[in-house]
Formats: structure tokens, sequence, C-alpha cells
């Protein structure tokens, strides 16, 4: 499959160039997205903007696990509340989350998709 088949997915990089446990910074249809590769090479892509600290900053944010279920969250380089990479939920105060968006890799690059439909947290 080639990955610029879909006309709003947008191809951000090689996996390769996105450090383990680590972000980066993509513009996605105009919004800027935070996408995020895992120790075990999952990649999650979220709103880069923090609502607590009110600045687009996530990308910069530490990325670790939470727990025996191991869930991957980044923390806020700001006020360090944390975000479930795969829901968009802060851990920190389930009333708050950021969008997240569909994300794969195609031929070892990272391709973002649609935003997804915002879940009540």
């Amino acid at each position: 499959m080639n990955p610029t088949e879909h006309a709003i997915d947008t191809v951000v990089c090689r996996l390769d160039q996105v450090r383990r446990e680590s972000g980066v910074l993509a513009l996605v249809d105009g919004e800027a997205v935070a996408v995020f590769r895992t120790y075990d090479d999952r990649v999650f892509a979220l709103s880069n903007f923090d609502p607590f600290g009110r600045a687009s900053v996530l990308s910069r944010g530490i990325v670790g696990t939470l727990g025996e279920d191991a869930v991957p969250f980044v923390a806020s380089p700001l006020l360090k509340q944390r975000f479930d990479l795969r829901t968009g939920v802060c851990l920190d105060d389930p009333a708050v989350a950021v969008p997240t968006y569909d994300v794969r890799v195609v031929d070892g690059v990272v391709v973002v998709g649609a935003r997804r439909e915002t879940l009540d947290p």
C-alpha cells in the first residue's frame, strides 16, 4: 500500500527518525499533532496542545508507561499532567482529554490520518 493513498493521510517521517520513548511534531490538515514512538515501537498521535499549560508542547513531553497494565502516556513538559497515548484522556484529571488521530506505519513510514471522534472521559 502506498503511504499517500488516502487524501486525508499525512506522511510525517520514517519511523527510524522518531527515537523510542520520544515524540515529533507534525502539521496534519492545519493542526499541530504530536506523534510518539514507545519503547516497543508502537506509534500514537494526539494533539500537541496542552490544555493545562495552554501551549503547543506535548511533542516534547516525557513518554513512559504507568501501572501493571503498562498504559502508555506522555507527561507534559510544562505542568507534568500525563495523557494516555491511546485515548488522549488525562490520567491525572480524567475530565480532560486531548484529541487523538489515526496513525500507522506503512513500509517504515509514519502516516497520520483523521482526527478520531472525541471520547467522553
